[in-house]
């Protein structure tokens, strides 16, 4: 194998939205290229038409965008080596099943799916290990083939497996993987509507598109095997195969579409950041060698080596992933973030028309939020005047003893320069002729201009928010008390 021309695909079917399982696997092929200076592909395996979704082909693209995994040849932005979608290569397939079929490697199957589900019953009974097809066409002679096809049965095309022996290949991850003839059977490679199944396709892509390396997941060692007899039959030489650790859900149990594992499009929509998301992806089965967590795409990719993908099973959890994103919340560009949560301000009927005043919001409240959608739901006080006060905190601190401190700060700060050393100031003056303390004061202060007891620095939010907001708040405050 070539190693100097690294090609590498990721290769769905749009027939459900990407899981997170599903963007692990295309973010290892995109590291594993990007650190060889390789190719990485984006290929679409429409074939199976009973299952095949519009919005999830649009789905899988926005996700992979989202994420920041940017395709260099495949799919919507073309290439040396398309069509680049099943569907648009069908008769390539066809070509390479009639070849299969001309030297032997393949035969013509009239078995009815009524018939198979009876055998597949039969074993199950028999309590055979191998609930395969029994191969009832594979000997057919060619008059009888003929005299089925003139009467208009239908037919699939089925690779013909050796019948002794065993199967082996070299995984990058797991090293040599053998498996016996008996648990390969006659895998159908054309179906009786024309389209190949994934076996046949695949190989054949990989074949015409050159891909070097075929990451892919677990579930697909018990594949291989057929595709290496594909390889055999065609003379071809195989790609490296690597096939990733399984990701499992907290609760144990493999973390699959059918058991709860979220869409990349829901953690988008829960309030995680992309390169949250990634980072965290990123170590579910790989590790920089390290102690890091935290890390960049450039010092992903920098660091990334196929040699330290690990083969044992991954933990998805949740908890540390909403802890990294918290990370990145802290540090993240106000004014990207920003663009984030503005249309969910909107979403929640806030008034939101300057930008810069929004990024100022951000930077305030950015450092407590670990989630964009936490964010959203904490700012409104920012954005509208409170229509109520938490009633716990009101009862602290919105008592008689304070309505003189809220009196004087209404009367005195329209008069100050608004500035932070001029509020504090004015702050501590009020206290010292009232005889009382100034930390006394800023809680009611503080809950005075946002309704509720926590958020960020006082002064910090009195100089965002503005004289005349707050000013007229604190009136507010004391009106409340009576």
């Amino acid at each position: 194998m070539n190693t100097e021309n690294i090609r590498v695909r990721f290769a769905p079917s749009p027939t459900g939205y990407l899981h997170v399982g599903g963007a692990r696997t295309a973010l290892f092929n995109y590291l594993f290229a990007k650190a060889a200076g390789g190719k990485f592909l984006l290929r679409i395996e429409d074939t199976d038409r009973t299952r095949f979704q519009e919005d999830s082909l649009n789905e899988i693209f926005e996700s992979l965008k989202w994420l920041g995994l940017d395709w260099d040849e495949g799919a919507s932005v073309g290439g040396d080596f398309g069509p680049y979608v099943q569907s648009e290569r069908l008769t390539l397939y066809k070509e390479h099943a009639e070849k299969l079929l001309a030297d032997g490697s393949a035969y013509k199957c009239f078995c009815t799916s009524e018939r198979l589900e009876q055998v597949r019953k039969e074993k199950e009974l028999r309590k055979e290990q191998h609930g395969g097809y029994d191969r009832k066409c594979r000997d057919l002679s060619a008059e009888e083939v003929n005299e089925n096809i003139d009467s208009g049965m239908p037919y699939v095309v089925r690779l013909k497996a050796p019948l002794d022996g065993s199967i082996s290949f070299e995984d990058m991850i797991r090293g040599i993987i053998e498996t016996p003839v008996n648990m390969v059977d006659d895998t159908v490679l054309l179906k009786t509507d024309g389209f190949p199944t994934y076996h046949l396709a695949s190989v054949v892509d990989d074949h015409f598109m050159k891909i070097s390396h075929v990451m892919r997941g677990d579930e697909w060692i018990a594949s291989t095997p057929r595709h290496v007899l594909l390889y055999k039959a065609f003379g071809w030489e195989m790609p490296v195969f690597a096939h990733l650790p399984v990701i499992l859900s907290p609760t144990g149990g493999k973390l699959s579409k059918r058991k709860g594992a979220a869409s990349v499009m829901d953690y988008k929509k829960a309030g995680y950041l992309p390169e949250a998301l990634f980072n965290f992806l990123t170590l579910l089965g790989w590790n920089p060698g390290d102690d890091r967590e935290i890390m960049t795409v450039s010092e992903i990719i920098a660091s990334f080596s196929a040699k330290k993908i690990s083969s044992k099973p991954a933990v998805f959890d949740e908890q540390k992933l909403e802890w990294m994103n918290g990370q990145y919340m802290e540090t993240y560009p106000a004014e990207k973030l920003a663009e984030e949560v503005i249309p969910l301000w909107r979403e929640r009927g806030l008034s939101v028309d300057d930008t810069e005043y929004a990024a100022g919001v951000v930077r305030l409240l950015q450092v407590r939020s670990k989630r964009v959608t936490e964010l959203a739901e904490t700012a409104d006080y920012f954005f509208k005047d409170p229509t109520g006060y938490d009633e716990k905190q009101a009862g602290k601190q919105l008592k008689e003893a304070v309505k003189p401190a809220l009196d004087k700060l209404t009367a005195e700060l329209p008069a100050i320069k608004w500035e932070r050393e001029d509020i504090e100031g004015t702050i501590d003056s009020v206290a010292a002729s009232l005889e009382m303390s100034a930390g006394k004061i800023k809680p009611a202060l503080r809950l005075a201009v946002t309704g509720v007891g926590g958020g960020p620095d006082l002064l910090d939010m009195l100089l965002h928010l503005g004289k005349d907001c707050s000013v007229r708040r604190i009136k507010n405050a004391s009106d409340y008390i009576g």
